[in-house]
């Protein structure tokens, strides 16, 4: 038997806020098989929205500052990715307990993430302050993870029905909150979440500096044995071409009608193969140990 899971009263609370519910069992998932940040998040192919989702993040200034500064991204270019994805299916399918830690621990490493900008770079200026728990970061972190997962999944699974990306986005709200991020910073509802979204691309916000570049350069190019490096390579495409227009022009990375043919082309080899796939190729592990492998059992299945 899995020991009892012990939570302080503040562990208590927190896990009631973020959950918006009086009570929560900390043994259990604070999401569930019929939920459809569930269905989504489960899907191995989200994998392809990870570099997106980093190119996203580190174009904010303060953001790629920090991982400049803070990370041994140049050696090791995927650990951030890979730290980030098993964060958030931590949070989806762990139990609530399990969750709460995986947070704590995050804020503990995020406590030692501060610094100041070395340079001019936009709206913000040399010596402007950075902290990777400010609230405002947490959440352009968090919000790219939430959009490059739905851009993904439609593309590379399949449309969602009408109600549910906005079903997924209320849900999502519950691991912001977990976070600790304001209530009155996340975007209240789906469409006030794709105008901030949309705001901050447009904006001024997102400008891509030298260590921006760097980072995204390893990302893209990593340093990895050659079988590794031409997979790496394939997944290019699907980093560039899901990025919007314009970011990929501030990273100066080009695109074109080929590369849009070459990813309207694997799109739908990857929609059509993967109904055919086993569960132990199509469905993250994390999902995996939740019983998620019988799709019958998950509401709702995509294929």
């Amino acid at each position: 038997m899995q020991p009892a899971v012990r939570l302080s009263p503040e562990d208590v609370e927190r896990l009631s806020t973020a959950a918006g519910r009086p009570v929560v069992d900390p043994a259990r998932s604070l999401f569930g098989p019929s939920s459809v940040v569930w269905r989504v998040t489960r899907e191995t192919v989200l994998l392809l929205g990870g570099g997106r989702a980093l190119l996203l993040q580190v174009a904010h200034p303060l953001v790629a500052a920090g991982v400049a500064e803070h990370s041994d991204f140049r050696r090791r270019p995927l650990d951030r990715l890979w730290r980030t994805l098993d964060l958030m299916l931590t949070l989806v399918f762990a139990d609530a307990g399990a969750a709460l830690r995986a947070v704590q621990e995050i804020e503990r490493v995020h406590a030692r993430v501060r610094g100041v900008l070395d340079r001019d770079l936009g709206p913000f200026r040399r010596g402007t302050p950075y902290a990777a728990s400010d609230p405002a970061l947490l959440l352009w972190v968090y919000a790219t993870l939430v959009d490059s997962a739905l851009v993904v999944y439609q593309r590379f699974v399949g449309p969602l029905p009408d109600a549910d990306p906005a079903t997924y986005y209320e849900e999502s709200k519950v691991a912001m909150r977990l976070f600790g991020i304001p209530a009155a910073l996340i975007p209240p509802t789906l469409p006030a979440f794709a105008a901030y979204m949309d705001d901050m691309v447009g904006g001024d916000v997102l400008v891509v500096g030298p260590a921006g570049r760097e980072i995204a350069d390893s990302i893209l190019r990593p340093p990895l044995v050659l079988p590794l490096r031409e997979l790496v390579r394939a997944v290019h495409v699907v980093t560039v071409g899901l990025l919007p227009a314009g970011l990929r022009a501030r990273y100066e990375l080009p695109w074109g009608t080929v590369g849009e043919a070459v990813l309207g082309t694997l799109a739908g080899a990857v929609r059509a193969g993967l109904p055919l796939l086993p569960d132990l190729l199509r469905l993250m592990p994390h999902a995996r140990a939740q019983g998620c492998a019988a799709r019958s059992e998950c509401a709702n299945d995509a294929a």
